[in-house]
């Protein structure tokens, strides 16, 4: 079920941003002082983190790439990297709750 979880979590969170334009994704998120892409790669950042931590790898660091564009692909791909390493249900379930968390934000 927790894979379902995150799947569905990273689908909405695709769907809510992935057709931003780069002013967008430039503003500030929830009234604070932290642009959106910002917290976008934070959470990109977090799941790779438990997917190399679910991979018994060192962490590495996801490049910040120059278009806020390419977000929700990095995002796909991480949250692919980190189903792919079959971690457990509560592995999941806090990759699940972070994507959530920052979608409300957003």
């Amino acid at each position: 079920m927790s894979a379902a979880e995150l799947g569905r979590a990273v689908d909405l969170l695709v769907r809510q941003v992935g057709h931003w334009q780069q002013p967008r994704w430039a503003a500030s998120a929830g009234g604070g002082n932290v642009p959106r892409a910002d917290l976008v790669h934070r959470l990109v950042q977090e799941i790779a983190n438990l997917a190399a931590d679910a991979e018994g790898q060192p962490r590495r660091a996801v490049p910040r790439l120059d278009n806020d564009l390419a977000l929700p692909d990095q995002l796909r791909v991480v949250a692919a990297d980190l189903l792919a390493a079959a971690p457990p249900d509560a592995v999941l379930h806090r990759a699940a709750a972070e994507v959530t968390a920052t979608r409300s934000v957003l």
